[in-house]
């Protein structure tokens, strides 16, 4: 299946959700869905592995929700502030970070994001353990209310598409091409004269930059920032959405999400153990699916291609 037959019915899938699924709720999932793909253009395309992305989700989320709450911003001023913050942060967390490889970079990140995650504990402005509360929703262009659970989950859609087709066209561009170049040997793309620190930088601000987009819009939405966001937990979590959707595809950070909230809600009345149950899936997956259920699918596929022309 093409690129552009499954964006198409995503697009059409996105467009009529409303209709047969709570908007909220998918709002929500399509929230991780951009995290994910923003995490997927770093492990799936870079090759960096990042256990603290969960900084740049939380803590535009908190800036967004401070600003539309105390400073009167208006909701979509409020998530671009907050977005500006995740790039911020991921220009200064990248340059740290990328100067080590492999599972030191890992625990850097994971260093990094422990911080943020202590930040959001202790400051006054984010409420602690009882998170920021009663951020507005506001109106957007002075005149669409976004209190509107349906309007809102359009302006959340579009935003989605925005980040989307941010990575879709980063990965499809000469930048993709050398990041996957770096991650399959990263000796040799230093040896073709490429600045490969310059490439892994650049690659973890869109990523960053865009998780933050993600974490602002959510905070939007739910009227709340709270401690989970930016907790290694989430970290995990989009990890895992993105290794069962299929690690370096375009289409598989968006299934892999899509299945893990929808699990999660569904196996919520299970309480704690809900995390025991993702994590035999999650291994079922990984024996199953190496490759991601979409990654697979994409193997099988050529497969049958190439013996179809044999």
């Amino acid at each position: 299946m093409s690129n552009r037959i499954m964006f198409i019915v995503m697009l059409i899938a996105g467009l009529t959700a409303p209709l047969y699924a709570y908007p909220v709720f998918i709002m929500d999932l399509l929230c991780f869905a951009l995290f994910a793909c923003a995490f997927n253009l770093l492990l799936g395309y870079a090759g960096l592995l990042s256990f603290g992305h969960a900084a740049f989700f939380g803590g535009a989320a908190y800036i967004t929700g401070w600003v539309t709450k105390e400073w009167g911003f208006g909701p979509l001023i409020g998530v671009l502030t907050g977005t500006g913050f995740a790039l911020i942060m991921g220009t200064l967390f990248g340059l740290l970070a990328i100067r080590r490889q492999g599972i030191y970079f890992a625990m850097v990140t994971l260093a990094l994001a422990q911080i943020i995650y202590f930040l959001a504990l202790q400051m006054p402005f984010t409420g602690g353990e009882n998170g920021l509360q009663r951020i507005p929703r506001g109106e957007l262009f002075g005149f669409i209310d976004l209190n509107n659970d349906l309007a809102m989950y359009y302006l959340v859609f579009a935003i989605f598409l925005v980040g989307f087709g941010i990575i879709y066209r980063a990965i499809h561009s000469p930048f993709g091409e050398v990041l996957q170049a770096i991650r399959e040997n990263e000796s040799r793309a230093l040896s073709l004269g490429y600045d490969v620190d310059h490439f892994k930088l650049m690659a973890f601000v869109i990523s960053a930059t865009l998780a933050g987009m993600a974490g602002a819009t959510k905070a939007i939405i739910f009227e709340f920032a709270s401690l989970t966001s930016a907790h290694w937990q989430t970290s995990g979590e989009v990890i895992l959405m993105t290794l069962v959707g299929g690690l370096g595809t375009i289409f598989g950070p968006v299934l892999g999400a899509i299945t893990v909230g929808a699990l999660s809600h569904e196996l919520s009345s299970f309480g704690s153990w809900v995390q025991v149950i993702l994590g035999v899936i999650f291994v079922v997956c990984v024996m199953t699916f190496r490759r991601g259920v979409i990654g697979e699918i994409q193997h099988r596929l050529a497969r049958k291609k190439e013996d179809t022309k044999a």
